[in-house]
């Protein structure tokens, strides 16, 4: 695990990150707080691409927790069957959808305790949903987030609660509501688990990596 890295080069690490792409963007594709909701509640273990997929479909006919109901679960699951875990993820679905309106007026909520009360809501889901459609300065931590934190020094920790404590603690105020965007963007496409590209990384120089590569 490499050292916290020092403000200075912390704030020099997300400039960088913000000239190269000033307004990041999730990858999940969605309409309105509920499908972002469902989209982020499908993709655990699953990928966005394959998420997307198969809700471009869904949302067309099912884009409040109204309709996902009168769809159904094996409704549901017509749409869904190519994602990993999709007969446990449509109950979740389901039951959260059920749940949006008969405890929240058919609305998302837009706290943490909230969203984590919802069937299958978890807080990474929850910190995705408060940062893309609510605009809060919540950091979901992936694997990609947790391996990058750790290699470089950007938010080093043992755990994702560890890394999502070091992200609030050690970045910029002003890099918050972005910041878990960048570093997911930068752990998928160019600190990569197995071949990390860092001929192409724009923080090579600021990395505490050890093992870059050529």
């Amino acid at each position: 695990m490499a050292r916290q890295l020092d403000y200075p080069t912390m704030t020099e690490i997300f400039r960088r990150f913000r000239a190269a792409e000033p307004e990041p963007k999730g990858e999940l594709e969605h309409l309105n707080a509920f499908t972002l909701l469902v989209a982020v509640a499908l993709s655990a273990q699953a990928t966005d691409a394959g998420v997307n997929r198969a809700t471009r479909a869904l949302f067309k006919i099912a884009d409040t927790p109204e309709k996902m109901l009168a769809l159904g679960e094996a409704g549901l699951i017509e749409h869904i069957k190519t994602i990993g875990l999709f007969r446990n993820k449509a109950k979740n679905v389901i039951a959260l959808s059920r749940q949006l309106i008969e405890r929240f007026g058919g609305q998302v909520p837009s706290s943490r305790a909230a969203l984590q009360s919802l069937p299958g809501v978890g807080r990474k889901t929850a910190n995705v949903v408060l940062n893309m459609w609510f605009r809060h300065p919540a950091q979901a931590v992936d694997t990609h987030i947790f391996r990058l934190g750790n290699r470089s020094g950007l938010a080093p920790g043992k755990d994702v609660d560890a890394v999502e404590r070091a992200i609030e603690d050690n970045v910029p105020v002003e890099y918050q509501l972005h910041a878990h965007h960048w570093m997911i963007l930068h752990g998928r496409y160019i600190c990569t688990a197995r071949k990390p590209r860092c001929p192409d990384c724009l923080i090579r120089d600021l990395c505490q990596y050890e093992e870059k590569t050529q």
